[in-house]
Formats: structure tokens, sequence, C-alpha cells
């Protein structure tokens, strides 16, 4: 099949690529035979037992930024040795672009031979007969990406199921990142205790915002900052409800967060919270992270938000800089209410990425063949290590079977992750990448939290999430910040399910997580 040119569709498209994807994409004329896929660490077998004679090409597509120039990437260059290939990766910065510019060559036929989309997207394309059935290959082609998947989510294979057909490799998705945050030098200068539960948390608040625990003189603190309804996570965890649009399972059965009867009661403390004057009176409108800003110029003692954001070294010395006495810590265990202690609800089995074959590869079986070698190569012992932390010598050394990073994976490495093809073990990983971050990292991996399904669930044909998601936003706000009464609440409920179709949408919700297992 010959195979035209991707152009791009804007100019101005962020686009970095180690080679432009064009040509024939499964014409190459090379042959692959070779071993079936390795068993996990097993490095060495993940590669074919015969090299083809020359490299086989392969494109790969994904919605992502940072890629170096073919002759400074030292993973491409490490997998086509290994590997006897040439790999073409194509990374989009804009998502919307990418979407694009996927949607061009697949209405052209020109398929990248591997490609990130998303869950809808596998289900549309898989739905038009255009992606590859991988089930009739992922338990001997694939079995060494299978089993690195699983023993990291046991569940994740599921979720990349349509219609009882396995159309996709999903990418190990991420550990939870957030938790609460507090300013323990307030707490020490108020002479304070750390709180333990939502009504602490609420003296706490007070606290901080009449007793100036800055010592400026001024009463220009709050207890609480953050970003919208997303903020009180550790609120609706307290309460048992898993957060507004979210699905879990709560006494045998599928709940959907806005149906949960401890919602609105959730909402009745949040609204106390904004009531009481704690709450940073611009927290509905909070945009660009500005809160975490608000947090380290301490105009608030409280925030709950990632480590990411609060913890590593580079943003430790933005809040030190401003008052070098600042001290923020997490929260743990979370704070404790009438439906238990959890800090906001989390997806622990969502793949981070959906990995698609095109269905016409299936042509070519020796091509075919060797994309099933790099994604197993890059979910062996030898090929997973090579994509979380470089080369051996030069980006870390080992010791004592260690990995030791070297100054350079700091400074080259933060384009690995683009080949994490499968992903990564995220503990292990952290723990390497960001050792001054192991404990609050360790934090919020461990906190309790409210397993949800909604990657699970695609909307049913016709229904409007994202207008749905707005209008439910715009009237918890209303709720919380007193502008329409919480007694009308169940109003709110049937407006939702008659103009938006809501109950349409939990219905196939349920079923879906029913048929995927993962409530009885």
């Amino acid at each position: 099949m010959n195979r035209s040119k991707w152009v791009p569709l804007s100019l101005t498209a962020a686009l970095v690529t180690g080679s432009l994807l064009a040509g024939c994409s499964s014409g190459s004329g090379s042959t692959s035979g070779g071993d079936a896929a390795a068993k996990p660490g097993e490095s060495a077998s993940a590669s074919p037992s015969a090299a083809p004679s020359a490299p086989v090409k392969i494109q790969m597509a994904m919605a992502a930024s940072g890629l170096p120039s073919p002759e400074n990437d030292d993973i491409k260059k490490t997998i086509d040795k290994k590997l006897n290939t040439d790999l073409q990766l194509t990374a989009i910065a804009s998502g919307e672009d990418y979407k694009n510019q996927i949607r061009v060559r697949i209405s052209g036929g020109n398929f990248p031979d591997l490609f990130s989309v998303e869950l809808a997207d596998v289900k549309e394309f898989s739905d038009k007969g255009l992606l590859l059935d991988l089930t009739p290959y992922i338990d001997k082609d694939l079995k060494t990406a299978k089993d690195f998947v699983l023993s990291e989510q046991k569940e994740i294979i599921k979720k990349a199921t349509i219609n009882n057909k396995l159309y996709a490799i999903p990418r190990i998705g991420d550990v939870p990142f957030s938790t609460m945050w507090i300013r323990q030098d307030w707490l020490d200068k108020l002479n304070l205790k750390m709180p333990t539960t939502l009504d602490e948390m609420m003296a706490v608040a007070k606290a901080f915002t009449e007793q100036d625990p800055d010592g400026n003189g001024k009463k220009d603190t709050y207890g609480l900052t953050g970003a919208k309804i997303g903020a009180f996570a550790s609120v609706f965890g307290g309460f048992g409800a898993g957060g507004p649009g979210t699905f879990y399972e709560k006494d045998g059965k599928v709940m959907n967060g806005y149906y949960d009867p401890a919602m609105p009661d959730a909402l009745k403390f949040i609204k106390s919270m904004i009531d009481a004057g704690v709450v940073d009176p611009e927290i509905m409108t909070n945009k660009a992270n500005i809160e975490v800003q608000k947090a380290f110029q301490g105009k608030a003692g409280m925030i709950f938000r990632g480590w990411t954001d609060m913890a590593k070294d580079e943003f430790v010395a933005q809040y030190k800089a401003i008052n070098p006495n600042a001290n923020w810590v997490q929260i743990s265990p979370p704070l404790k209410g009438p439906g238990g202690a959890y800090d906001g609800a989390y997806d622990y089995d969502r793949p981070s990425r959906y990995w698609v074959i095109p269905k016409a590869l299936e042509k070519d079986k020796a091509k075919l063949q060797k994309v099933f070698d790099l994604i197993n190569y890059v979910s062996s012992a030898e090929g997973n290590r090579l994509v979380m932390y470089g080369l051996e010598g030069k980006h870390y050394n080992l010791k004592d079977g260690k990995v030791i990073p070297t100054d350079l994976m700091a400074k080259e490495g933060n384009y690995f992750n683009l080949y994490q093809i499968t992903g990564r073990p995220n503990k292990e990983y952290l723990e390497i990448k960001f050792p001054n971050q192991a404990a609050a990292t360790d934090v919020a991996i461990k906190a309790p939290r409210i397993k949800a399904f909604d990657s699970s669930v695609l909307p049913p044909t016709g229904y409007n999430k994202a207008d749905a998601d707005r209008f439910a936003e715009e009237e918890l706000i209303k709720f919380v910040t007193g502008k329409r009464p919480l007694s009308e609440y169940p109003d709110f409920l049937k407006t939702f399910e008659t103009t938006f179709q809501y109950k349409t949408f939990v219905e196939a919700g349920e079923k879906q997580i029913r048929d995927q297992g993962f409530v009885k």
C-alpha cells in the first residue's frame, strides 16, 4: 500500500519528530522472523533471533513533546541497534492537533504502525474495523507486555477491551499524586495540632484565617485555597462520597457520585467552610495554577495538591525564597469524617495511554512481528530499564544492583518516558528519579482512596458529556456558595436527567462496569 506523507494541519503545531512519518509504512521489503516474546526478566530474548538484512521502519505516533533529534536520542539508537529497527517516533505537543492529524492519516489509509489514542477512539476505530484485534496475540506474541502490565495493575487489560475483544495495549496508569497539604510552621506558630478530622480541619482553617499565622499584623490569610470543587476532595472522601460524577462501588452496588446520599451532606460541609470565610474567596475562579502560587505566597495554609507541585526541589526553593520558615507537609492519614477517611477517589486501573495497531498491518507479518518485538522489549527487564533510566554508565550507574542516577539523567532524561509504551513500575521509578521526594510520593501512593471506575465508562451515542459536566459544575458551585439552596438538590438531579439525559449515561456506565467485572 502506498502511503502519503503526513502533512501537518497547522504550521504552528508544535511538532518534534525523530523522523517525519512518510513513505510506505508496511512495504519496506524487510523480513523479520524471530522467537516468541521473552519471559519477564529475560531481557536478551526480547529481540528476534535472526536479524533482517536491513532495519525495519516502524512509525510510532503520540501526543507529547520534548523528543530530541534522532542523533541525540540515545533511546532510539539503542532500541534500533537491539531490534534492527528504524524507529520513527512523531510527538505532537498539542493533543487536539494530534487527534486531527491522526484522523487525517486514517481517512487517507495512511496509518502509523503503532499509535496512541483515547478510549473513545479505540471504540470508534475498532467499530469501523480499522484496528487489529489483539486477542489472538496477547497470550503468546505479546506475553512479555501482558505479564508486565498485569504485574503492576491486575485489572488493566479489561480497560482496553471493547465488546470482549482487546484492541489496545494499555500503558500502566499513574499512581496517586495528590493529598491535603498544610503549613506546619503555621500550626506551630498558633500552637495547633495536626488536624485528623474534618471538624478539626475546620477549626484549624478558622485559626489560619483569624489568628494572623504569618505574623504581619494583617487579616490577609485563609484556611484553604484550591481550584473549584476539586479543592475539597478530602471532604467528599470524609463523607464516603467518591466525588461529583465519579463511578465507584458502595454497598455492593455501582454508585455515581451525584446520586450518593452522602453528596448533599458533603456539599453542606463545604458551604459551611465558605460561609465561615475560611476559604480563598477566589477558589471557584482560580486558574492556571494560581492557587499554588497563593499557597507559596502565604495567602492560605491548606491546599489539596500533588506532590509534583509541592515537594519538588524547585518548588520548595520557590516558597522558601518567599519565607525561609515556610514548611508545607502532607496531612496523613486523610481527614476522617462521618463516611470514613479517604483522600477522594482514584481510578487505580486507568491506563495512562492506549496503544493501537492498524488492522492493515496484519498483512505484513514481518513488520507486525517487529512491532510486537518493540512492545515486548520495552516491557522486559533490560528494555524497561532503558526507557526509564537511559544508558548505564551515562545516565545512571549500578551499585549493588541499585540504579544511581547521574547528573545527566536529570538533564537529558525528560523524554525517556515517551518510549515507555507499556509504562513502568511507578513506585520504584519515582524513588529513583525523585529521591528527595520519596517520603511525599510514598504518602500519596499509600493514602486510602475510594476506588473509582471512571475509565471503564464510555458515554452512549448522542450524550454530550462536556455540556452535562459544565452544567453540573455550575450548579454545585451555586449550592456551596449559597446562590442556590441545598434543598433544591433533587430538582438539580431532575433537570440533569431530563435536559442532559444524565440517567442514560449513568445506566450505560453501570452496565459497562459490571460487564468488565469490577462490580458483580
